[in-house]
């Protein structure tokens, strides 16, 4: 009976994978009402999980009158007219901070009602169409994909034509080829680059070469080059296009952008190398907001998407039945290393 419960490819909370497990079961007609669910014990041995992994579960289905506890004998199955609004697949490239955030942004404004399969493909298209194409059948209300991948993906549109279009919500990059009225919440790359590096020229005029850190073989979308090419051009500044930070000169009136988080370390160390004050001697724009760069040498400047404000506009699109495409706002906050 429990064999679907948990899938180890999935990435979503183990407690939450037993929710959805057992309210699938009961929706496809597996459980019905008066069935007698396995004890903690038969579940936390099956899977070699916690006992609070369990209690978890079953705690948050008896809130929701799915299932009783009747003293001395287990957990019985009490209603079997559930429904859910809404049943979520969650693909996503990678669990970093950003994308924690989004997913939690999500989770929080669906509700615990509706049930979320969440899954990590490590930038990997094999992986990607593997974990797809395996889930693509189940009874899924939504596909919310994000599609950033290291190399391949050549024939993602047609992978991606597979998914009714009313079902399918694309984040953070539209899919080039791709039907015109797919859902879609996307940042602007180009756009986004060439506005926020336009709001810091007033810091940015003290240096003289803008240096981006922008490996070979990288998700990252090309748009943003094109970005700042074109800002450089409007405002004279020399630009660079670094794929290797272990080769990159730092000098005197640099201003280095990076994407990942490994390069923003590396090029700090060369920077002190050299005993150069960052936000007077060298400058430094990260992507991508996170607590830590408040307070690394005193603040780094970031230009970041509002990643809480992308998984929001998701969730709200998915209850409003929505096909929409919207570009989410991308900030910058001004910090001492400009």
């Amino acid at each position: 009976m429990t064999r679907n419960w948990i899938n180890e490819l999935s990435t979503t909370p183990k407690y939450l994978q037993i929710v959805n497990g057992i309210l699938s079961a009961i929706e496809d007609g597996h459980m019905k009402e008066g069935d007698v669910l396995p004890s903690v014990n038969q579940v936390l041995v099956m899977y070699d999980i916690s006992r609070d992994t369990v209690v978890k579960a079953y705690d948050i289905l008896k809130k929701q009158e799915i299932i009783e506890a009747v003293h001395g004998k287990g957990n019985y199955v009490r209603k079997t007219n559930y429904r859910p609004k809404a049943k979520i697949f969650l693909l996503f490239n990678k669990l970093s901070t950003h994308k924690k955030i989004i997913f939690d942004a999500i989770a929080e404004t669906l509700g615990a009602d509706i049930p979320i399969d969440f899954f990590i493909y490590h930038n990997d298209y094999k992986l990607f169409k593997r974990i797809l194409s395996e889930q693509i059948d189940k009874n899924y209300t939504h596909f919310v994909i994000i599609a950033h991948f290291n190399e391949g993906g050549g024939n993602v549109v047609e992978l991606l034509k597979q998914i009714p279009l009313q079902k399918l919500v694309i984040l953070d990059k539209k899919i080039n080829g791709f039907y015109e009225d797919y859902a879609c919440i996307y940042q602007d790359f180009q756009k986004d680059l060439y506005n926020a590096l336009t709001e810091a020229l007033p810091l940015i005029s003290k240096y003289q070469n803008i240096k981006i850190l922008f490996p070979q073989n990288t998700y990252h979308p090309k748009e943003i080059i094109i970005g700042l090419k074109l800002f450089c051009q409007k405002y004279n500044f020399l630009y660079q296009i670094i794929d290797d930070t272990n080769s990159v000169e730092v000098k005197k009136g640099d201003v280095f952008i990076n994407l990942m988080e490994d390069d923003l370390v590396k090029i700090i160390k060369k920077i002190k190398d050299k005993n150069f004050k960052v936000g007077q001697d060298v400058g430094i724009i990260s992507y991508n907001e996170t607590p830590l760069k408040e307070v690394l040498l005193d603040g780094i400047t970031v230009i970041s998407t509002d990643f809480e404000q992308l998984g929001k506009k998701c969730a709200q699109m998915i209850l409003n039945n929505e096909r929409l495409q919207i570009a989410n706002d991308f900030n910058l906050i001004v910090r001492n290393s400009l």
